[in-house]
């Protein structure tokens, strides 16, 4: 049998115990469990378990974080991306369509045996004695799954072999695909409903759902739905079925109700006081986090893999962050690789495979002063660390020449161990920085700092303008990188594993931009979107760290974001909102293909060249056309079903057929 196939006679997941600890997850690792498995309690509560763990098998994946990134407003391929599975999810002019067997999206099929473990949880409970706030959590985890795969793929099978939503335990090899709206009226809705009311208000352990991650999901559930009937612009469905627009307005109010109810109602959930102390390593795990896959590095059984081991680019490791990483260890100044391969947020294993589009800089971001978002997000400052080597011996040099002849000193020397803010302070002086706005000043003669660089006059570091970023050489995402203690003496033993960070999945805050969304599409209720946007944009203003200069930084800009916020809120307003908010999180997509912004919000952007001294940007344009609007089957899935040739031809999304 191939992990590909729907319906499997063994769930292929980690069966996990939870009996031996009150406070955490206890994940006892089992390679696979038959339906036996689910007769007893430890079998049951051992099913549930692992649904959080399969978390990591999504959440953390580079692969499945590039599917839904590339080719949006956020992000196009990079010069180490340049693959035909890169490429072709960036729709660019020229590179291969999107296959069956080269899109990163079909990795989401194989969470159908996630699916059918749900299912065995939910058929077995009672054997096991389960309570129905524990059930409730399968429940929670069934609809998750089904509404990545809805949205990916459109209708999907609910019958995995024994009848619709029930657990199968024998390899069938045909299938039959379920609407969009069954998918939705059958399994999404019922369940996170059910959840909503079954779950409690406070985790049962760290990380578990609750009432208001239900919440959550629900009302971004109806939001999704209301979208797909409205169907402003036509976009196709499959299977085909009919779609009753006038309902739209009834979903779009229930999206708005939900998320209201959830923010009036927290539970143990609450906005951080600054947007740098949701993102900062220090910190994961805080009170906005609702669901995260889990990763640490006390322990290689809670981190799923070996939590130093020499990452190999696959789940269930967290190697997200290097993929929008530039190979800043090429950075050469006066014969010193000045910025070294480090353990910290902004830094880690550069892969260089998705690139942020100039767009980001200038427009998404073009406040960079009031707004903290920026400087919470990127690491545009790339400071030097080569002392960290071998700080203590003979000979080694404390300083280096960079522009214009300007001294540029190391970190601090020999013990280094004092860890602020989540950063090893063992850095120097700026080496290279991306500016804040373009400079026409800067000049680019010359391979200075050995990245073609640019030179400012008084200036010792080298500089970059934001529209003279190439797929080469880029900021990097702070909020999402890697982070560990192991690296205060040094680099960090894991500098080149995958991240031992928590991935979050979902944050309190999204509720705020659910209601508003709902409210500019003509739901009704308490707050308008201007008042539940500017909650985000207040909170965005105030700053407590400067993050790229290291240093502390107390000042409240919140009544200068207020003032800017337009007095009609639209969908495209709100789009800007949550890429500011959330960008490079793994989110894109989704929020443009829900919105049907996707052609117009990503259709064009502009660009430097593949290498570092290509500063001269360009147009590119994409192809973005509505039948793209579902990915593909997965072309394994395909060959491993009995079915006729023209079956399998009409199980495909048009789209993809031969």
């Amino acid at each position: 049998m191939k992990k590909n196939y729907i319906l499997l006679a063994l769930t292929g997941a980690l069966a996990l115990g939870m009996t031996s600890c009150s406070d955490i997850l206890d994940e006892q690792a089992r390679s696979s469990y038959d339906p036996t498995f689910f007769s007893s309690k430890q079998g049951v509560e051992g099913g549930l378990t692992s649904l959080y763990c399969d978390l990591r098998n999504l959440y953390g994946n580079g692969y499945v974080y590039s599917a839904l990134e590339t080719g949006t407003d956020e992000y196009t391929y990079a010069q180490s991306g340049n693959g035909e599975n890169f490429t072709s999810m960036d729709l660019a002019e020229g590179a291969p369509r999107i296959t069956s067997t080269n899109c990163d999206a079909g990795r989401f099929w194989d969470v159908f045996p996630f699916i059918n473990t749900a299912n065995g949880v939910i058929e077995n409970a009672e054997k096991g004695g389960m309570d129905a706030s524990m059930i409730a959590e399968a429940y929670f985890f069934r609809a998750f799954y089904y509404f990545h795969l809805v949205r990916n793929f459109g209708g999907v099978p609910l019958d995995l072999g024994s009848g619709e939503l029930k657990f199968n335990s024998s390899p069938v090899r045909t299938s039959v695909r379920n609407t969009v709206a069954d998918v939705y009226l059958k399994c999404i809705f019922p369940d996170l409903e059910k959840a909503v009311a079954d779950l409690p208000e406070n985790p049962r352990v760290e990380g578990a759902v609750t009432k208001t991650v239900a919440r959550t999901y629900l009302a971004k559930a109806y939001l999704t739905y209301a979208w797909w009937l409205k169907n402003p612009n036509g976009v196709p469905t499959y299977p085909e079925c009919e779609r009753d627009a006038s309902q739209a307005a009834n979903y779009f109010k229930k999206a708005y109700d939900t998320a209201l109810t959830a923010i009036k109602n927290p539970g143990p959930y609450a906005l951080q006081p600054t947007y740098y102390d949701v993102n900062v390593a220090t910190n994961d795990r805080n009170s906005e986090w609702l669901l995260w896959a889990d990763h640490t590095d006390q322990s290689d059984q809670y981190n799923g893999v070996g939590k130093f081991a020499w990452g190999n680019g696959a789940s269930p490791e967290n190697f997200t962050s290097w993929f929008p990483c530039c190979n800043y260890t090429l950075i050469n100044v006066d014969g010193v690789s000045a910025v070294q391969r480090d353990l910290v947020p902004g830094l880690g294993r550069p892969w260089t495979r998705i690139a942020p589009v100039i767009e980001v800089f200038t427009k998404t971001f073009a406040d960079k002063t009031n707004d903290s978002r920026y400087d919470g997000t990127f690491t545009y400052c790339f400071r030097a660390n080569w002392q960290k080597a071998s700080p203590t011996a003979d000979g080694y040099r404390k300083t280096i020449t960079g522009a214009n002849g300007m001294t540029i000193n190391a970190g601090p020397w020999g013990d280094y161990a004092a860890d602020v803010e989540g950063h090893n302070y063992g850095l120097g002086d700026p080496v290279l920085t991306f500016l804040n706005e373009d400079n026409p000043n800067v000049d680019y003669t010359g391979n200075n700092a050995g990245v073609s660089a640019g030179v400012l006059p008084g200036r010792a570091d080298y500089v970059i303008n934001p529209s003279g970023i190439t797929r080469q050489l880029y900021p990097a995402v702070w909020k999402i990188g890697p982070y560990s203690k192991d690296n205060l003496t040094g680099y960090g033993a894991g500098v080149n594993s995958g991240s031992v960070r928590p991935y979050v999945i979902a944050k309190f805050s999204e509720l705020y931009f659910i209601a508003a969304e709902a409210q500019v599409m003509g739901a009704s209720g308490d707050m308008s979107a201007r008042d539940l946007i500017n909650v985000i944009r207040a909170r965005a203003g105030k700053w407590r760290w400067d993050n790229n200069n290291g240093v502390a930084k107390i000042e409240d800009h919140s009544a200068e974001m207020v003032a800017a916020t337009p007095a009609e809120i639209t969908i495209e307003y709100i789009m800007q909102e949550r890429s500011r908010e959330y960008f490079g999180e793994g989110h894109r997509w989704y929020e443009l293909t829900r919105t049907q912004t996707w052609e117009k919000l990503a259709g064009t952007y502009h660009m430097g060249g593949m290498t570092f001294a290509e500063h001269t940007n360009a147009l590119n344009k994409r192809n973005i056309t509505k039948d793209l609007y579902l990915r593909p089957i997965p072309q394994g899935q395909l060959d491993g079903m009995e079915m006729a040739k023209d079956e399998k031809a009409l199980y495909q999304n048009p789209a993809y057929r031969d």
